[in-house]
């Protein structure tokens, strides 16, 4: 399987309701997004897909973001706007837009250069029933 990962940035303000604590006043971040997206082919030239593709795609998927109070989209009216669910909404976005035979496999956003949060693509579940022993 090859992997390649690709950055945005977009700056943003937020506040979390029902937080007890600083977050739940008004404030802001520099988001960096990371994309992770997988296959396990090459095309003809040797490539997953073109960065600059995977470039623009993310940058795409986060711009609505750039400069907005996350608070007033539709996606965060009536969930928080927190990295975990900003995260899902980007990783959701971009995979509507791989391209042919290339899949999103994770998205991290951080808030800060040391607290992010990753949200990847849900594990495929088997068409056989899992067996469990007790001990």
């Amino acid at each position: 399987m090859y992997e390649l990962v690709v950055e945005a940035e977009f700056s943003a303000a937020h506040r979390l309701r029902e937080y007890r604590g600083a977050c739940e006043k008004l404030h802001g971040h520099n988001y960096r997004v990371e994309l992770v997206v997988a296959s396990g082919k090459l095309d003809s030239l040797g490539m997953v897909a073109d960065f600059r593709e995977l470039k623009r795609l993310v940058q795409g998927a986060a711009e609505r973001y750039d400069h907005g109070y996350l608070n007033d989209l539709a996606e965060f009216r009536k969930q928080n706007p927190t990295a975990e669910n900003v995260a899902r909404v980007l990783f959701e976005e971009c995979s509507r837009r791989m391209p042919r035979g290339v899949r999103a496999q994770s998205v991290t956003v951080w808030e800060s250069p040391r607290c992010g949060a990753r949200y990847s693509a849900p594990a495929k579940e088997s068409s056989s029933p899992r067996r469990t022993r007790r001990a």
